[in-house]
């Protein structure tokens, strides 16, 4: 009996170690795809990398001087896409996680957003065109694009949202009103302040998919050569991955190192905002009572 417990014990030690080599070997494909393309980009895009680079005005085609406009420009989509759809993303969150009846309306709407999640880039582009741009008249502009971007983040900030919120222990809830807070008392001074880290998380990751998407702000917002900072939301502005796509595609003999140089640019965009975030989630997260 003893030597039967032995030998399936073993057996399941085996098949564990085996699990373990299995998910490393995983792993280390995953990861080193994307390490080699990271060095891959930045070897022939450190080169083009200077203060010029970083604050001058593009000339001569986009085939030299800097790109200023395209930096400011992401900034202000990003900026623009986070003051539309972060409050309207968890304002919808707490009322479907807290609030709504679960019913097949609920349901429905639900769905809904997942399925919105799933919709191609240029399905936003194109709606952005025809509701903010034709529609209400508001050109191709950051106004029109923030907009579009911020619907197409919409789904993401709303769904995990939800989730961190439901994420916090239904106990929290029951005490507080126990002892004479009302819902909203709850929600707002206990709920949202656990739930903060998963907060984050939906808003970064929708952020940053509007920081890197062309085709919303390609129909909406996007100038393909403006040598000049916007001056107004109803300004049209240069944009990150818009000037990549056009130095890459649209403009002959342009030096490779730059075209680099722009993608570090980018990227480098995208990891200051997962910094600051991952800052402030790890600061939230330890001061969490659960």
């Amino acid at each position: 009996m003893q030597n039967t417990k032995k030998a399936h014990l073993q057996k399941q030690l085996r098949i564990e170690k085996i699990g373990f080599s299995v998910l490393t070997i995983l792993s280390i494909a995953t990861v080193l795809p994307i390490i080699a393309v990271v060095i891959y980009i930045i070897y022939l895009g450190s080169p083009a990398i200077s203060w010029e680079f970083l604050i001058a005005m593009p000339n001569d085609g986009m085939r030299a001087g800097g790109i200023l406009p395209a930096i400011i420009g992401t900034f202000y989509l990003t900026i623009g896409t986070a003051i539309f759809s972060v409050p309207l993303g968890i304002a919808a969150a707490i009322y479907l996680s807290e609030y709504a009846p679960v019913n097949r309306v609920t349901q429905t709407i639900r769905l809904a957003i997942i399925n919105l999640a799933g919709i191609p880039s240029v399905v936003y582009g194109l709606f952005g065109l025809g509701l903010f741009v034709i529609f209400l008249n508001f050109g191709t502009s950051i106004l029109a694009a923030s907009l579009t971007l911020s619907i197409m983040t919409l789904p993401v900030i709303i769904s995990t949202t939800e989730e961190a919120l439901r994420a916090v222990p239904q106990s929290f809830r029951v005490v507080s009103v126990s002892l004479g807070a009302t819902k909203w008392q709850t929600i707002w001074r206990l709920v949202l302040p656990e739930a903060i880290p998963g907060i984050l998380t939906g808003v970064v990751l929708g952020l940053e998919r509007a920081a890197g998407e062309t085709a919303p702000i390609l129909f909406t917002g996007a100038a393909f050569f403006l040598p000049r900072l916007p001056n107004s939301p109803f300004d049209a502005t240069m944009a990150l991955p818009y000037h990549l796509f056009v130095i890459s595609t649209q403009v002959p003999g342009m030096p490779v190192q730059i075209q680099y140089g722009t993608v570090m640019v980018l990227l480098a965009f995208v990891l200051i905002m997962n910094i600051i975030v991952t800052v402030i989630r790890s600061r939230a997260r330890a001061k969490r009572q659960w």
